[in-house]
Parts: C-alpha cells; structure tokens; sequence
C-alpha cells in the first residue's frame, strides 16, 4: 500500500538534499582535470547522481517497502560517494574545502536517508 503521507518526490526535504548533493559533486568532479584521475571523476559523478535518482525511482513504487528498498540504494550510493570523496581529498585532487563540504553533505543526506528507512520500515 502507497503511503498517502509521504508527498510526490520534489516535496521530500531529502531528495533535495540529495540533488543539491549531487550538483556539488558534479561542480567538483568536473574541476578534476588531471588524466589519471578519471575513474575517480566518473566514480563520483555516478555515485551521486544515483542517490536523488534511486529517491525518485522508488517513490514512484506502490509499496513504502519498495520504496524503502530504493533508499537503501540511495544509502549504499551515499556511502560510496563519501568514500570516493574521502580518496579525493587525502590524494590531493579535491581541495579540502570542496571535500569537507560534500561531506558534510553527504553526512546529512545518510541521516536523512536512515530515518526515512526506519519510518518506512515502522522503525
């Protein structure tokens, strides 16, 4: 059953959290200019973009345990965004003010994405 709480996808405070997320990363993967860095570039650009697309994705479904299910795909893509942000940072490519802040970011959307989770889940 579709949870009638929950508001089309734009109305949840953590897909736009999670776009803007996505719009700073693109903005600091792009900046990453050196060849050999590439698949770090492509990592992160992919990463985040799946963490609002996989929101948008699940609540398109009919059941707040699928849409749950999707979340955890956005968490899972959460978590590596903030792995590949951390590697960015500690081997110079990413200057620390842009790494601290898709942190930050990325802190606030994983919170937002497990208390989402455990709503959905009755938690």
């Amino acid at each position: 059953m579709h949870n009638q709480l929950m508001p089309d996808y734009k109305k949840l405070r953590v897909w736009g959290k999670a776009y803007a997320l996505a719009i700073n990363a693109e903005r600091v993967a792009t900046a990453i200019r050196d060849p050999d860095h590439r698949p770090l570039r492509s990592q992160l650009n992919r990463a985040a973009m799946s963490i609002p697309a996989n929101i948008v994705e699940g609540r398109a479904k009919l059941s707040d345990k699928d849409f749950a299910r999707f979340l955890e795909y956005a968490l899972g893509s959460a978590n590596e965004l903030e792995h590949h942000t951390m590697i960015g940072g500690d081997v110079g490519v990413i200057p620390e003010s842009d790494s601290s802040s898709l942190l930050e970011q990325v802190i606030e959307v994983k919170r937002m994405l497990r208390a989402l989770i455990n709503r959905l889940r009755g938690g």
